[in-house]
């Protein structure tokens, strides 16, 4: 038996040395925020989006309702059924911030939040597979690359901001041999409840890097010390295979109880409006050009990050590729002539990655993405660079092994740290010159709180009511309106959109009314007339109200071209009830999820059982 000893301070030596890392981490990270802090928040393009999605879902909480599906300050109080199809996580923790701090610091904290999980994650994966000191080099590569600084400053794009942390961990539980089935479903399913664009790139990022992976026998570990007979061997192709199938199937099953609803429901709403033209596919290949100033101008923009972030992920694996050309020995165990190109575990995934996701945003694609199933919904190709970032800073991270960064010298450890902390001087200052976008009057947060309890907001046009033009619902309308005729008193979209409504006495019955309750999904009206005539919410129609009338269910609606309920009435007094409630998708979704969820935890038992077993 061998006995080895470990002396005090020679942990303490390595816990000192692993905090130092991270603190190097942190320091990114805070400077990666910091014009937020002395500019102010930025405006950026989603930003009025989920900002109001914030604060809409704070208020369902104070009316007791934890998991809200209608936002009610859409179409100027009208509403649109804008969480059922918009993933949870992200406006759950906008929300909870809003609630815990005040909304001003929340799009900082936000924003803070998602880019150190994103480090971490992506440090906790690198370490796997590279040393410690190459990998807090390549997390912060990651944190800062352009792409993010792009979402997070200039598109304000939260729920694909946050997702950037889950990324990594895809690679992380998809490729190790060590992990379950449990954490990569965790992982699939987290993606699809924070973004579904990034869901989508996250599923087929999966399904391209874990058969190279196999193909190759590589998916294991390797520590820094591994023998190169270590790296070659792994656990058997078909397992990785499989468990990147199930994990899959399982992940999109834990979120069937969003997944299901929004893919259902898109049948209840004009959700084509999402790739209307300026938001195809091929309106946003590599430098286009529309004619579309607005489109055009984020399209270079993007255009250009893309070629700086390739151009990076090429170059950091061109001095391997030289010593493989010229077969010359090499330190850096990511090439190696002996072993044969890509012989570290993860380069030739992520260098396989890389190039495809260069030929996606080349127009000669396009059928690619046509045919392939919601890659369409992506709307931009460009949005691959999200994936891009973790790809690229892998590279850069592997192309550091046995370089001088490497090195634990205390040159070294200075250097590697003031390349890092200059590198995120650079980028926040990029991002504070070219990326930050002013707020207007209209767009800071004090002003949307305001906007939010008194006219509410333009609608969103995917999630218009089918067959309704909600350009038509008019600003400042009544809660209720007793009308002669179901399609009365509406207004014409081709002359003004939205315009301020004006009462039409002729087509107005007189009427006693009243709103005791009227809450986001919950509502109740009386009405007392002396003739018939039509009650006009001012609320989209949408079939998940349930509409109780004096004791009876109302089926049946008229339409309207604003898309607003009409409810018939009798002349006298009318009790009208209104609930939003669970559509029989819904139900069968959650019923999915509990099952999944049944399930992997009865199959984790089983396995540590196993396990205990064993031992």
């Amino acid at each position: 038996m061998k006995i080895s000893f470990r002396f005090p301070h020679t942990l303490s030596s390595n816990a000192t040395r692993h905090h130092r890392r991270r603190s190097l981490l942190y320091a990114c990270t805070l400077i990666a925020v910091l014009p937020l802090a002395w500019r102010g928040v930025s405006c950026g393009h989603d930003f009025d989006f989920h900002l109001q999605s914030w604060l809409e879902a704070a208020r369902h909480w104070r009316e007791g309702i934890f998991y809200p599906h209608w936002d009610t300050s859409a179409n100027y109080g009208a509403g649109e059924p804008r969480f059922v199809f918009y993933p949870p996580v992200t406006w759950i923790i906008g929300a909870l911030l809003g609630t815990l701090l005040p909304w001003s610091w929340t799009p900082l904290v936000f924003t803070l939040l998602a880019f150190l999980l994103a480090g971490l994650s992506f440090f906790k994966m690198a370490c796997e597979w590279m040393p410690e000191d190459a990998a807090v080099v390549a997390a912060s590569v990651y944190i800062l690359n352009p792409y993010l600084m792009f979402v997070a400053y200039e598109r304000t794009a939260y729920g694909e901001l946050f997702s950037a942390a889950l990324l990594p961990l895809l690679v992380l539980y998809g490729l190790r041999k060590q992990s379950g089935l449990l954490p990569l479903s965790l992982i699939i399913a987290a993606l699809w409840l924070t973004n579904a664009p990034s869901a989508v790139m996250g599923c087929y990022f999966l399904a391209f890097i874990a058969p190279i992976a196999a193909a190759r026998n590589k998916f294991i570990s390797p520590r820094d010390n591994a023998s190169r007979r270590e790296q070659a061997v792994g656990s058997p192709a078909p397992h990785l295979i499989l468990r990147t199938i199930a994990a899959t199937i399982f992940g999109i099953a834990l979120a069937a109880f969003y997944i299901i609803p929004a893919g259902y429901e898109e049948r209840w709403v004009e959700i084509s409006r999402a790739i209307a033209p300026g938001m195809r596919i091929e309106d946003s290949f590599l430098f286009e050009h529309t004619g579309a100033a607005f489109h055009d101008q984020v399209l270079h923009t993007a255009s250009w990050i893309a070629v700086l972030m390739l151009a990076a992920a090429f170059i950091s694996i061109w001095p391997s590729v030289k010593s493989r050309i010229s077969g010359a020995p090499h330190l850096n165990e990511m090439w190696d002539p002996r072993l044969g190109i890509g012989s570290h575990p993860l380069a030739l995934p992520m260098l396989t990655t890389t190039g495809a996701i260069f030929l996606l945003l080349l127009p000669f694609t396009a059928p690619v993405w046509r045919r392939l199933p919601e890659l369409k919904f992506l709307q931009f190709p460009w949005r691959w660079l999200l994936v891009l970032g973790v790809t690229m800073s892998v590279l850069i991270g592997l192309s550091l092994r046995g370089s001088f960064l490497e090195a634990k010298t205390r040159r070294s450890i200075l250097v590697r740290a003031v390349s890092m902390l200059a590198l995120a001087a650079i980028m926040s200052s990029i991002a504070a010159a070219i990326f930050w976008q002013p707020c207007d009057d209209e767009d800071n947060i004090a002003a949307q709180r305001v906007t939010l309890r008194s006219t509410g907001f333009e609608g969103t046009d995917e999630y218009t009511a089918a067959n309704s033009d909600n350009g038509s619902i008019q600003q400042g309308l009544p809660l209720v309106r007793i009308l002669n005729a179901p399609d009365a008193d509406e207004a014409d979209s081709s002359i003004a959109l939205n315009p301020q409504w004006k009462p039409d006495l002729q087509e107005t019955l007189p009427a006693q009314i009243s709103t005791p309750v009227w809450q986001s999904e919950n509502k109740t009206i009386a009405i007392t007339t002396p003739t018939g005539g039509y009650a006009v919410l001012r609320l989209v129609d949408y079939p998940a109200w349930r509409v109780i009338l004096n004791r009876k269910p109302v089926t049946t609606r008229p339409h309207r071209d604003d898309g607003l309920m009409v409810i018939p009435i009798p002349a006298g007094q009318s009790l009208i009830t209104i609930r939003y409630t669970a559509t029989a998708d819904v139900k069968l979704a959650r019923a999915i999820s509990l099952l999944a969820a049944c399930i992997l935890i009865a199959l984790f038992a089983q396995s540590r059982r196993h396990q205990s077993l064993r031992v």
